[in-house]
């Protein structure tokens, strides 16, 4: 097995970086392009899974869209459940819901009702951290029913856009740090 050193660099190297997507300014991250490396997606999952095999997390909670694609490889390995957080009217069934801000108006997540439970510890899971809200929302939504969530993993961390900030003191662990 590779040092783990060399499996971030060749994690971040996979990583396809497209400037001025979707508008001028700026950099997009495009993570399609380790999907289609099979050894740096296995050791994305593999990194993720040494980190939380014995931490107790009976959830997984991926956000949509790009956390279903990290999220279910994860909890299989751990044997935890997965619960997809997804945008408004798009689960059938009873759902929560918590909205956040977004840089121009504001949008939701929602969670079915029963999904996580009150004595869950789950691990949020999302492809990027920018600025947080995303994050910061789907925290919320698993807290207000009161779950622990033990950490927050992203593969990709957009560091100078400080959203950590907006997660207070909930951990939260990147693979890879880039320039927004």
């Amino acid at each position: 097995m590779a040092s783990a050193d060399a499996r971030l660099a060749g994690i971040a190297s996979s990583i396809r970086v497209i400037p001025d997507f979707p508008k001028p300014g700026i950099m997009f991250q495009d993570i399609t392009t380790l999907l289609l490396d099979p050894k740096a997606f296995r050791d994305t999952i593999d990194v993720f899974v040494e980190r939380y095999k014995d931490q107790g997390i009976t959830v997984v909670a991926g956000v949509e869209a790009r956390g279903f694609i990290f999220g279910p490889p994860i909890a299989l390995a751990i044997s935890a459940k997965f619960v997809p957080l997804r945008k408004p009217k798009k689960l059938p069934g009873e759902v929560i819901s918590e909205e956040y801000s977004l840089e121009y108006g504001t949008d939701k997540i929602e969670m079915h009702v029963g999904a996580v439970q009150a004595n869950d510890r789950a691990l949020v899971v999302d492809d990027l951290i920018a600025t947080g809200g995303t994050l910061c929302a789907a925290v919320k939504l698993i807290e207000r029913v009161g779950a622990k969530v033990v950490e927050c993993a992203c593969v990709i961390e957009l560091a100078e856009l400080k959203g950590r900030d907006k997660l207070g003191d909930r951990p939260v662990f990147v693979l890879v740090e880039a320039d927004a």
